[in-house]
């Protein structure tokens, strides 16, 4: 498992696996309305130019999957690369911090997801965070996010 580190033993639910099936995030999404009738939008977290999490509660899921929260992790193009399933919203840092343990900037609690799935849009997202790493901003647009990863420069005022 690369550099994801957690606690717990991770094994996906066949729902899961199936779930995985949808490699775009607004298949997927369509998919839970369909199977459990809603879900809400939590959060939306961005790591730089290239990485997403959308976090939603899937309160009908709570039976089959163990949890209600599902965190999609996404590139630009709503490609999904994992699905994480939690019962509690985990803090952004602490995802953050297992998924790259190195990171000093990344801190917080384990965190232990109950289901975990990547699809073939997965890759290590720690490559993205290095000082060198690629962006499509200019250098003198952007500046470095806590973490890693490039965002556009806020304008002078």
């Amino acid at each position: 498992m690369s550099r994801l580190r957690y606690d717990a033993v991770v094994d996906a639910s066949r729902i899961v696996l199936e779930l995985s099936r949808h490699l775009l995030l607004g298949s997927l999404l369509e998919e839970v309305r369909r199977r459990w009738g809603a879900y809400e939008l939590l959060e939306h977290w961005k790591q730089g130019e290239f990485h997403h999490d959308v976090v939603v509660r899937v309160s009908a899921a709570t039976a089959e999957v163990g949890g209600d929260v599902l965190v999609v992790a996404t590139n630009c193009n709503g490609g999904v690369k994992e699905m994480l399933w939690f019962d509690t919203v985990p803090d952004r840092l602490a995802l953050w911090h297992a998924r790259c343990p190195d990171n000093p900037e990344f801190e917080g609690e384990p965190v232990a997801p109950l289901s975990v799935v990547r699809t073939e849009h997965w890759f290590d997202p720690c490559e993205l965070l290095v000082a060198d790493a690629r962006s499509e901003y200019r250098a003198e647009y952007r500046e470095r996010q806590c973490g890693g990863g490039w965002l556009l420069r806020k304008p002078d005022d």
